[in-house]
């Protein structure tokens, strides 16, 4: 990253610093568009691409461009974060919860929605693929009706086990909204996220930016410079294959410890999911307090609307401990298992 940045700022035109483009650098667009096409197969425009800070602050953006275009609803999935949830509403848009089976997000409930926010490569924090049948029919649902789809492919990067899950955008550049970010292949504190929109939308995300929410353009260049220098491919690669490590060595030590509890939606991204007991998720959850641990329950990132069948499980991230700290989490997660 600092090599990147170094190139990035000797090869930085003049006018880089100025307040420029309100959807950002155009070398960042450029080199996004490439990227998302040849890794995630998303149909990808510099035009209608858009520079956020971070998923969050896409989110911020869409909210009110979606209030103000007349939708009043938009549908989630029944687990997920409720910062997320909480955005939309304070957008003035009520959120309802779709239901959840062994296919994943249920659609079906879908009706009169004006738009439905899916992570449908990997479910969060579920871990499941959305089904081919349901990826078909939540384009279909919106074609018919008229809404978006904004598919927020946080970790779209991260296959273990299987061939990759292309984007869902792909379906349909014109009715899904593609949200995807750096945070998990690079660090959530470089604040960079992006945004693939349907031409009219950009024109109205766009103006609504204006150049609020401006994401620090030395950032933008070095990401871009990573991007198209294939720095970017090597640090996923990399990162990959230390995840793929962390999630083996979890789900042996559980399996070994605590042959009770099932580790589950590990096949790609950097968590997972470990089913507990009917009745023990808050005493496991006390219990790795008091060893030190920050984790959450499932219950933490239920809807609270949601009608999906209540489990006992808990939701653990592997992606965040240092390498010399990870030995010893994993063994302190060990020892609350029941």
């Amino acid at each position: 990253w600092a090599r990147a940045a170094r190139r990035a700022l000797a090869a930085a035109p003049n006018d880089a610093l100025g307040y420029g483009d309100p959807r950002g650098r155009p070398e960042l667009r450029t080199a996004l568009a490439g990227y998302l096409a040849r890794a995630r197969g998303v149909h990808a425009d510099p035009e209608n691409t858009v520079v956020s800070a971070g998923f969050s602050g896409a989110l911020r953006l869409l909210g009110p461009v979606l209030r103000a275009r007349g939708v009043r609803t938009v549908a989630v999935e029944p687990y997920g974060l409720d910062l997320y949830r909480g955005l939309l509403e304070n957008a003035g848009l009520t959120t309802t919860a779709l239901a959840y089976d062994g296919l994943g997000t249920e659609p079906s409930p879908l009706g009169t929605e004006g738009a439905v926010l899916l992570t449908p490569a990997h479910q969060f924090p579920m871990g499941l693929p959305l089904h081919p049948d349901r990826r078909a029919a939540v384009v279909d649902w919106a074609r018919r009706t008229g809404a978006l789809v904004l598919e927020d492919d946080y970790d779209g990067e991260f296959r273990y086990d299987r061939q990759p899950v292309g984007a869902l955008q792909g379906l349909d550049p014109d009715r899904v909204v593609y949200l995807g970010t750096a945070s998990k292949s690079l660090a959530p504190g470089i604040r960079l996220g992006w945004m693939v929109l349907p031409p009219d939308l950009a024109e109205e995300v766009t103006a609504a930016k204006g150049h609020s929410d401006t994401v620090g353009v030395l950032e933008q260049l070095t990401l871009a410079e990573f991007l198209t220098s294939g720095a970017y491919d090597r640090q996923v690669r990399s990162a990959r294959l230390r995840y793929r490590r962390r999630r083996d060595a979890l789900a042996a030590a559980v399996a070994d410890r605590a042959p009770g509890v099932r580790v589950t939606g590990i096949a790609a991204g950097l968590h997972a999911v470990l089913r507990l007991p009917p009745g023990t998720e808050p005493a496991v959850i006390q219990a790795a307090a008091w060893q030190g641990l920050a984790l959450h329950g499932l219950s933490y990132y239920r809807h609270p609307k949601s009608t999906a069948e209540h489990l006992d499980a808990l939701v653990v991230g592997y992606g965040t401990p240092s390498d010399s700290a990870w030995p010893a989490a994993l063994e302190a997660l060990c020892r609350v298992l029941p």
